[in-house]
């Protein structure tokens, strides 16, 4: 088995930043840490002594990115040349996201993910199907005309692939209002991960789907009303309801750093994690890119069609980080938690991700001073 021993950097554990410790990997695992001056029989790999090693970054929600949207091309190809191009910005694992659309594309796009999921080393995670069980009412960017209610061939199917593949993760955003509680019940003792997004549910329907297997929030404050005193909603639920993790866009765009900030302040330590929603710009210098035979804009750190509407994001995870820092004013170890444990927790996987410790992933990312990525590990 080769053995290399990371030395030189500080660690950030997942809990802390350690000095004067290296990192002992093989196999594709952690090893061991050890104070520096115990340099096993080892690869000796020295890091630059300003650089900080900490767990690599999870996202959950990565519609597409260096000129590759998965919408588009819903295939095993697809998927790994998202993942190849954000490792360049740290994200170490990931869930290409395929939105709304009809039913035989959906089944290709999930099954291209889960394959690619099986490759080792892929950093494709699973799947994120982003509809098409949505609310009409608050369908964002997506395509009315396949939103529609979970048939017993959709739960047939997603419950399928889940048991199919126990190693990967299949995600599922929803409207609850439009979902019934024995689906809701059936998908997630069947493995699938359910968040709400995409709603008008009302805050009381949240809860009672929060107690039927729904375990999160998809991208808070957007395709959701906005609180109100007396109609506060799903936005409130997510932030209320201690069980519920809650993705956010941390890209100064989507919503105000004031409201991220409340959220933070309101939830549970743990229960918030960073997404990019990214798009095909993300990691290029594309101005735009088609969805839906529409064209949507890139400019000034926006991605929108021709009347304003959002689409996606242009940011990746690193960018992420370095907003919770910057304008959500959390610690760096939090904003890193944010970016790795976090989201691995929400699917499942903290056993694997997030931490620097004996068994987990030799997933890992090395930053500079300045939270530029200088390497990553997967």
């Amino acid at each position: 088995m080769t053995r290399r021993f990371l030395v030189g950097s500080r660690l950030f554990t997942g809990d802390a930043i350690l000095d004067g410790h290296g990192l002992l990997i093989g196999e594709g695992r952690i090893l061991d840490l050890l104070p520096s001056g115990r340099e096993p029989d080892a690869e000796i790999l020295r890091l630059p002594d300003e650089a900080l090693l900490a767990p690599g970054f999870i996202d959950a929600q990565v519609n597409g990115a260096g000129g590759v949207l998965f919408n588009d091309r819903p295939t095993v190809e697809a998927a790994l040349a998202i993942a190849a191009a954000l490792r360049r910005s740290g994200t170490v694992g990931l869930l290409p996201t395929f939105i709304t659309d009809d039913r035989a594309r959906t089944e290709q796009a999930a099954r291209a993910a889960l394959a690619a999921a099986a490759i080792p080393g892929s950093g494709v995670l699973g799947v994120h199907l982003e509809g098409p069980f949505l609310s009409p009412e608050r369908p964002g960017v997506h395509e009315p005309r396949f939103i529609r209610v979970p048939d017993a061939a959709d739960v047939a199917f997603l419950t399928g692939l889940a048991a199919g593949a126990p190693d990967a993760r299949v995600l599922v955003t929803l409207a609850p209002e439009r979902v019934e509680d024995e689906t809701l019940a059936r998908l997630s003792a069947g493995g699938v991960i359910l968040s709400a997004g995409h709603s008008a549910a009302g805050v009381e329907r949240v809860e009672e789907a929060a107690g039927r297997g729904l375990r999160g929030v998809t991208h808070l404050f957007n395709a959701m009303p906005p609180i109100v005193n007396r109609a506060p909603g799903l936005a409130l639920a997510g932030m209320s309801d201690p069980r519920l993790w809650c993705g956010i866009i941390a890209d100064g765009v989507h919503v105000h750093p004031a409201l991220l900030r409340a959220t933070l302040a309101a939830k549970p330590a743990g229960r918030v994690f960073l997404v990019t929603d990214a798009m095909p710009p993300v990691g290029t210098d594309a101005t735009g890119f088609t969805l839906y035979g529409r064209t949507i804009h890139r400019r000034d750190g926006r991605l929108e069609t021709g009347d304003g509407t959002l689409a996606g994001a242009d940011i990746d995870m690193i960018g992420a980080v370095r907003n919770a820092v910057a304008l959500l004013g959390v610690e760096l170890e939090e904003a890193l938690r944010m970016a790795s444990l976090y989201p691995a927790a929400f699917l499942g996987l903290e056993d694997r991700y997030g931490r620097l410790a004996p068994g987990h992933r030799a997933a890992l990312v090395l930053l500079g001073a300045d939270l530029e990525v200088l390497r990553t590990w997967v």
